[in-house]
């Protein structure tokens, strides 16, 4: 039997994404059998995987030569206004939950590639890893900004894979190796253990609640694609975690197999698989198969899917919404994956080995190469289809994007709005002095149907808008998105004098 939440309460969410009003979550997210609710409403979700809400890896620029893993990015952390920014845009293009990436482990060549990560070494040898106070914050206020604009997250601990330092660069606080992580004797085990129970503990510096009080934390995962994963590890792993947030749930973050010993275990809430071309998963069948072995003894969630074209990630994603075995669904399923706007204009991206780009929402022209479009309009069908909705329900109109300070005409710039697509942009002018009182002229269109989409975005190089050949005089400029929905009010002004 499929269950939706009920008509008053879709039109109460929706109506909420576009006032943008903003409240603090009632209920933590439950389980019920192969379900989740949301007090007595059932939960489903769909949605882009947005990975960066916490640590921004910054591809515009490039890779840092002196990381020797032959990978080695630049990251940093993001703005507060550049994380509302994303989970507004999230949240009104209809995401209800999320999942992120994992906690960032330090490795030798940090300071080298002028990074910071969540997970310090030992302040002693033998000891205990360190939590990042700085990064924790930025941590503290996506959890604080996730409840005010209503989503729901996925927090998993640590990566099987060295990218963001994960299982082998905790190993190398000890000595150990990466397979020692999953030994549930190790150092490396128990170190793993410690950071579960320094972040789970942690109090919120902005809300003051204990992280396991929040009820915008849906559920804890083991960990990323925890391909290794043994019977002991996930049973003590799980075991600690529910001790810690009896709460909220926990996602058994095996990769590739789904085990009688998860699906067994008490503890565990929520079975996750992802789907990949390079696993010979990336199908619908998988869907079907992945719910038919789990029976309808826990959640199932697709954790991500995606590097592949439009109209098979939409059999995938339909395939979730509907298929049905014994009575159990996917609870929710992400496309892999999402950037958000930069705090000076543009947007951040991601270019996969495939060739695929991450998507911007609400969808681009300039992401047609990448079927951007197709995906997000896809991803918001099967969004409305989980409510209970027929069809896709229109944006919200944008609210006023921001404009920065203006250093020159030729490099105007502004943060977009959250399901912004374009922009117009108002000029005015300085009158001459008439005896004491100094008068501006009436604003000016000068530009309409700017798009701040380019993908590949490169802030040293591009702009969002030239007002070129300006004669000298002392200007004001404001900005107002737009999209299907209409208009923004205007933005805030900034004033420019060009000599």
């Amino acid at each position: 039997m499929k269950n939706h939440p009920l008509p008053l309460l879709v039109g109460s969410l929706l109506l909420s994404a576009s006032l943008g009003v903003s409240a603090e979550f009632e209920h933590f997210i439950s389980r019920d059998g192969a379900r989740l609710l949301d007090g007595d409403q059932s939960f489903r979700f769909a949605g882009i995987h947005a990975p960066e809400l916490h640590r921004i890896e910054d591809d515009a620029r490039g890779v840092c030569p002196e990381d020797p893993r032959g990978w080695g990015q630049y990251f940093k952390w993001p703005t507060a206004e550049e994380q509302e920014n994303w989970i507004k845009a999230l949240v009104r293009s209809g995401h209800l939950a999320m999942r992120v990436y994992v906690l960032s482990v330090a490795t030798p060549w940090d300071a080298a590639c002028g990074r910071e990560t969540h997970i310090l070494p030992p302040a002693s040898p033998g000891g205990m890893p360190r939590l990042n106070e700085t990064a924790m914050r930025h941590y503290d206020r996506m959890i604080a900004l996730a409840d005010e604009h209503q989503l729901r997250l996925i927090l998993p601990f640590i990566d099987h894979w060295k990218w963001w330092g994960g299982r082998e660069q905790l190993a190398a606080f000890y000595g150990e190796s990466a397979d020692d992580f999953y030994r549930t004797d190790s150092q490396t085990y128990a170190a793993y253990q410690d950071i579960i129970r320094q972040v789970i503990q942690r109090t919120n510096t902005v809300t003051g609640r204990p992280y396991y009080e929040e009820k915008a934390i849906m559920a804890w995962e083991t960990g990323n694609e925890l391909k290794a994963s043994t019977a002991p590890f996930v049973t003590q792993t799980a075991a600690l975690i529910k001790s810690l947030a009896p709460k909220q749930l926990v996602v058994d973050g095996t990769y590739l197999s789904i085990n009688e010993w998860s699906l067994n275990d008490p503890n565990i809430d929520i079975i996750s698989n992802h789907f990949y071309t390079v696993n010979e998963n990336n199908h619908p069948d998988q869907v079907k198969q992945d719910l038919q072995a789990i029976d309808g003894k826990k959640v199932y969630l697709i954790g991500e899917f995606g590097l592949k074209d439009a109209s098979g990630l939409n059999d995938i994603m339909q395939t979730a919404v509907h298929y049905e075995y014994n009575g159990a669904q996917a609870a929710g399923a992400f496309i892999w994956g999402f950037r958000g706007h930069r705090h000076n204009g543009g947007f951040y991206w991601h270019k996969e080995y495939t060739g695929h780009y991450s998507y911007h929402l609400p969808g681009f022209p300039e992401g047609d190469a990448n079927e951007e479009q197709a995906v997000v309009d896809l991803v918001r069908l099967a969004q409305a289809q989980m409510r209970g909705l027929t069809n896709t329900p229109p944006l919200p109109v944008p609210e006023a994007p921001v404009m920065r300070a203006i250093e020159s005409a030729e490099n105007i710039r502004w943060m977009g709005a959250p399901v912004g697509r374009h922009y117009r942009i108002e000029r005015a002018q300085k009158q001459p002095r008439w005896m004491f009182w100094q008068s501006w002229s009436e604003w000016e269109t000068i530009a309409e149907h700017i798009s701040d989409g380019k993908n590949e975005f490169d802030p040293s190089k591009d702009t969002l808008f030239s007002d070129v050949g300006l004669p000298p005089g002392e200007y004001r400029y404001r900005i107002f998105a737009s999209n299907e929905s209409g208009e923004s009010d205007a933005s805030n002004i900034e004033e420019y004098t060009q000599k």
